[in-house]
């Protein structure tokens, strides 16, 4: 479900963690703009200026000047939904690979245990991690810990 929280620049500066003169000179620098204006003239901006804020610092971070930045965002841009769900796809495949390598290593260890041991220590983990293990067991056909 999209998000559909507008920001007056005040509340985005806060959220972004950011001043409102740095938006508003992103905003002439043409980084971010607003979705639209109220009646008296305030400028708008929606969550996805939020995100975009924030791979703004993320890349201020990595030693990128602004100039470097706006061209980076130009080129996301111009990348269709389509190409960018299939990369978050292919992320996540290369991801679970990874995940599912790391659960075979851990395997022969957790069946060294105690069935008490392996569940105390499922225990400690965030429930959704947990259940992402789990999952990841099952995925691997060597079913639950019991």
């Amino acid at each position: 479900m999209e998000n559909t929280t507008l920001y007056r620049i005040g509340e985005l500066a806060k959220a972004g963690s950011v001043s409102e003169r740095t938006i508003d000179y992103y905003t002439k620098l043409g980084l971010v703009s607003p979705e639209k204006r109220t009646l008296k003239n305030y400028r708008l901006y929606s969550h996805e200026t939020l995100a975009r804020l924030k791979r703004i610092n993320e890349l201020k971070q990595e030693k990128y000047t602004l100039e470097e930045i706006k061209a980076t965002l130009e080129k996301w841009d111009l990348v269709s939904e389509e190409t960018q769900v299939s990369d978050k796809l292919t992320h996540l495949e290369l991801h679970m690979q990874q995940l599912e390598r790391e659960v075979r290593e851990l395997s022969p260890l957790m069946r060294d245990m105690k069935p008490s041991q392996a569940r105390h220590m499922l225990l400690n983990l965030l429930p959704q991690g947990a259940a992402c293990i789990e999952a990841l067991r099952l995925l691997l056909g060597q079913g639950p810990f019991t």
